[in-house]
């Protein structure tokens, strides 16, 4: 009897599922759609040489006369996402080994809670800290406003820590024990074993770790608005002023109309394209990992 409730009941689930599964593609299809349509008039009008210029000068009186290139904002986001990694990722590569390979079972609980708990801060809060903390420090150590690419990195490599650290630790995890066990009875020591047969094993992982901390920072608005200045230009220098591109959104959409907000959402679909090529990148890193197996 039960058997036959639960093939009855299979049909249903699978239906449940299957609505489910397409709503979420739908919506994901809609976010595309709109996004294109609203950026078309700025492709259109505008054309590729304004959008992908260096200069960003809008016209709010007279919308088609402005200058509205990308290019400087586009820099502003790959280096503070870069610059967030080379401060995030070996920080949380080297937590997770901790965790997993050194730390007391007591310690490494603490400190565990310690990174859920910075995991649900609020970006608007880490933000806050890096304007009201982070930005008068390096302003006294530097002599210069404190705000800029090298604070808008500091910021995200704190953002990006959770996600790296926790990724990394279940990839080291998910390693058989046997791998240890071997090297050990080989007479090697715990640091040769962690830094030769546990990392290269667990790297597919760790990789796929640092490419969805690349997507949390990329696309992280507030609390980089709060820190790296927002001019409209391009750095180079870690205490250069600029913007990234969800900054330079947020900052001039409430005043934006016609073929201003037509190229505020051209931005939107390059940060979006910029999104989707780093899941094409994790994709093709499972891939790859499925087939060494």
């Amino acid at each position: 009897m039960r058997e036959r409730k639960a093939k009855k009941g299979d049909p249903l689930a699978r239906a449940v599922m299957l609505v489910c599964s397409s709503v979420c593609i739908l919506g994901i299809a809609l976010i595309f759609i709109f996004i294109i349509k609203e950026s078309l008039p700025a492709f259109r009008e505008l054309g590729p040489s304004n959008l992908f210029g260096a200069q960003w000068s809008p016209d709010v009186s007279e919308p088609a006369a402005g200058k509205y290139g990308m290019l400087a904002f586009i820099n502003g986001t790959l280096l503070t996402t870069l610059g967030g990694l080379l401060l995030g990722a070996p920080l949380g590569i080297s937590t997770a080994i901790f965790l997993d390979q050194v730390a007391p079972r007591r310690a490494a609980r603490v400190i565990h809670r310690g990174v859920e708990m910075l995991a649900g801060i609020p970006s608007v809060v880490i933000g806050w800290f890096g304007l009201t903390m982070l930005v008068p420090f390096l302003a006294r150590i530097s002599g210069t406003g404190g705000d800029g690419l090298l604070a808008a990195s500091i910021v995200l490599g704190i953002m990006t820590l959770p996600t790296i650290t926790f990724l990394s630790l279940e990839a080291l995890r998910s390693l058989p024990p046997e791998y240890k066990e071997a090297s050990l009875a080989m007479g090697a020591t715990r640091w040769q074993t962690i830094r030769r047969i546990l990392v290269p094993a667990a790297r597919r992982g760790i990789l796929v770790a640092v490419i969805l901390g690349m997507g949390r920072a990329i696309g992280e608005t507030m609390a980089v608005q709060m820190v790296i200045g927002n001019a409209r230009q391009a750095a180079w220098g870690p205490f250069q002023r600029t913007s990234t591109l969800p900054s330079r959104i947020i900052t001039d959409m409430g005043e934006s109309s016609g073929l201003f907000r037509s190229a505020l959402f051209a931005q939107g679909l390059v940060l979006l394209v910029l999104a989707m090529l780093l899941i094409l990148a994790i994709r093709l890193v499972n891939r790859e990992r499925g087939r060494g197996r």
